[in-house]
Formats: structure tokens, C-alpha cells, sequence
């Protein structure tokens, strides 16, 4: 039986300037499907039309600068050689009826001395070493390098990588950016006050040590627009390098949703709870900060079909990000409407290789449930 809840899941709506198909998005998903220059082959054009009865696809983060780069083969936005290779998949997308944005993604401290142009040290708000480990072009593994913080008059720089990232995603043909500003990369380790040791303007009080998130996005917006802009944050997760929460994550965060919704952005994208943990926090309320940003609000983290029909008609959401569901099941809005199983994707294919376990999860058989 079909209740409200379920048609809300699968109506149309706008997000920002964006329409959509469908209220479910696919999360940003890390692959290692490109070659060391961050260009894509043409696997992933196969990848993500496949995958383009999502409402929104937001691509796998995306590096917007060599500095920004901490994983090995992740695809890039700062060359004319990527922008070429991103072209076919947003064609792909489109002519699938899908709508994709391109996230855009700087790693600050997660990143290793040996994915550095000339071997340079990582950057990040303070000199503070992450813990867990970065994936090497060896195919091997290794703790994070020593990062250097960056100096005041180096943050322009930053800034401009940032907005040239995002006049380069509109030459490729996407709908939009999303600014990932969460998972403890570059501009998380500003927000929180346990990575930041900063005595600068971007260090210090809540509104010096979220000045860069805004000042990022103000720079995207100016390329797009802010109603073709969102941004992702995380505030409960300690997922990538061992990152000790803020202090205070719902002051903190709660004050960037509402310079966030100020500014008039798409949306906001939470990671709600810890990165591939459980659904939700008890410990931090999400409704707060969707009432604070005031816009779109999309909704990540252990949803399955019920909770997330439950999400959207209630208007505790406007979507729901799905990840590794996405992974084994290309066509899962419509396994989702249907009910229908979902296939289990291979773990020890999600990073690096080729098409096994990338584009040779096969589609739901109407046959076998009609």
C-alpha cells in the first residue's frame, strides 16, 4: 500500500533553482576511479547515468586544487583536462532526466607530503597532525604528514581556488556546487575549536572560526548564484582522521546555518550522527539547525525507506541523501518505490580498481516482483 509519506518521497520539488525528480539524492560516494592527474575515464560517465533517477546526484568530492588533493585517483575541478572528462557525465546525467552537482572538496590535513606538489606539507587552520589513514598512488596506506597551518595572506588563495573550481564546474555542465564543508576536511578543521588554534580573524570566537565556510561560499555564489549553491556539514562525526568534536557543536553550527541561510543558499546537507554510524545523535538537534538555516534542508546518515518517508512528509526534511545504498543499487528510487530488496555492495571494491563492483551492479529485474 502506498501511503502519503511514500508519495511525498517520490514528488517533484525545487531545490533552490534546482527541480527534482524525487526527494531522494545520492550522497557524495569517494570511488578512486580516476588517474593521478584527478581525471575521470569513461567508466564514470557509465557510473553516474546509471545512477540518474535520483532527484539530485551529488558527485563523489571533488579536489579543487593539487593542495586540496589527500586521496589518491579522486577526481578533480581545477584543470581544463577534468573539466573535459566531467562534461560526458553531466551530458550523461541530463539526458537521463537526472540533475547532478559537483562537490567541491579540500582535504586540508588529510592528505600525505606524497600526493603534495614537490612534496610540500598539507595545510590545514592549525599545525596539528590527523590520526587514521590516507589512500597512496602505491595502492597502500599511511598516516596523515605533518600539516603547516596556513598563513593569513595564504587564504585568499584559498578562497580563489575555491571560486575557480566553481567556474570550472559550470563549464562542465552540472546543475549546481555543493561546498563540503564537513567530515573534518579544510573548512570543518576551521569550524571546530579542536582543530583550531588560530589567534588570527579566523581563529578564536564562532564567528572568526567559521568566516571561511562564508567566505567560500560567497565566492561560489558569485560564479552560480547561492540558489544553485549548498553546503554539507557534519557536526557530530569524528570519522576522518580521528577529529575531536567542537566544544559546543550546536552554538557553533548552529550559528554557520544561520549566516548560511542569509546568504540564501540551495540547501544545507547534514550528516546527521557519525559518518557511517547510526542514524541520528541524541546529543545534537538537527531540527534546530534546519530552523536556523531556514532554506532546504537534505538529510544524510543510516536512512532507510521508512524513516526517510517519514522525513519528508513531516517537513523535517526536503530530502534524503542516500550512500552506500547507491553503490549496488544503480536504480534504487525505483527499489525504493517498489519496495523491493536491495543488493549488497562489495566492500572491497569501493576504492580504486575498475568496472567490477562500479558499474556492474545490475538494475532491479520488474519481472522478478511484478
Amino acid at each position: 500500500m502506498t501511503t502519503t509519506a511514500d508519495r511525498e518521497l517520490f514528488s517533484p520539488t525545487k531545490i533552490g533553482a534546482i527541480d527534482v525528480a524525487n526527494r531522494v539524492a545520492m550522497a557524495p560516494l569517494t570511488r578512486s576511479r580516476a588517474d593521478m592527474e584527478g581525471v575521470h575515464s569513461h567508466l564514470a560517465v557509465a557510473y553516474y547515468r546509471q545512477r540518474a533517477s535520483a532527484g539530485l546526484i551529488i558527485t563523489e568530492a571533488t579536489n579543487v586544487s593539487r593542495q586540496g588533493r589527500g586521496y589518491a585517483f579522486t577526481p578533480g575541478i581545477y584543470t581544463e583536462a577534468q573539466v573535459e572528462a566531467w562534461k560526458p557525465v553531466t551530458s550523461a546525467v541530463h539526458e537521463a532526466g537526472g540533475r547532478i552537482v559537483c562537490q567541491l572538496w579540500h582535504v586540508g590535513r588529510m592528505s600525505h607530503v606524497s600526493l603534495q606538489e614537490n612534496g610540500e606539507a598539507p595545510v590545514s587552520a592549525s599545525a596539528i597532525q590527523a590520526g587514521e589513514l590516507v589512500f597512496l598512488e602505491s595502492r597502500t596506506q599511511a598516516p596523515p604528514s605533518m600539516p603547516r597551518a596556513l598563513r593569513t595572506d595564504e587564504i585568499p588563495g584559498v578562497i580563489d581556488d575555491y571560486r575557480r573550481a566553481a567556474s570550472l564546474a559550470k563549464q562542465a555542465g552540472f546543475d549546481g556546487v555543493e561546498v563540503h564543508s564537513a567530515n573534518c576536511y579544510l573548512l570543518d578543521q576551521f569550524i571546530r575549536d579542536s582543530t583550531n588554534r588560530r589567534t588570527d580573524r579566523y581563529g578564536g570566537s564562532i564567528e572568526n572560526r567559521t568566516r571561511l565556510p562564508i567566505e567560500v561560499v560567497t565566492a561560489v555564489a558569485e560564479i552560480w548564484g547561492a540558489d544553485r549553491v549548498g553546503l554539507r556539514l557534519s557536526p557530530m562525526t569524528r570519522a576522518v582522521g580521528d577529529t575531536p568534536l567542537d566544544s559546543d557543536p550546536q552554538a557553533t553550527y548552529g550559528h554557520l546555518a544561520r549566516r548560511l541561510g542569509e546568504l540564501g543558499l540551495a540547501y544545507l546537507h547534514c550528516v546527521e550522527g557519525q559518518t557511517r554510524g547510526p542514524n541520528g545523535s541524541s546529543s545534537f538537534d538537527y531540527k534546530a539547525l534546519h530552523a536556523a538555516f531556514g532554506g532546504a534542508y537534505i538529510a544524510n546518515n543510516g536512512y532507510d525507506r521508512q524513516l526517510a518517508s517519514e522525513a519528508v512528509e513531516s517537513g523535517y526534511a526536503d530530502m534524503i541523501a542516500f550512500g552506500r545504498p547507491f553503490i549496488g543499487n544503480p536504480d534504487l528510487v525505483e527499489r525504493l518505490r517498489r519496495k523491493a530488496p536491495l543488493a549488497e555492495a562489495d566492500p572491497a571494491t569501493f576504492y580504486g580498481g575498475g568496472a567490477e563492483g562500479y558499474t556492474d551492479y545490475p538494475p532491479l529485474d520488474h519481472a522478478a516482483i511484478a
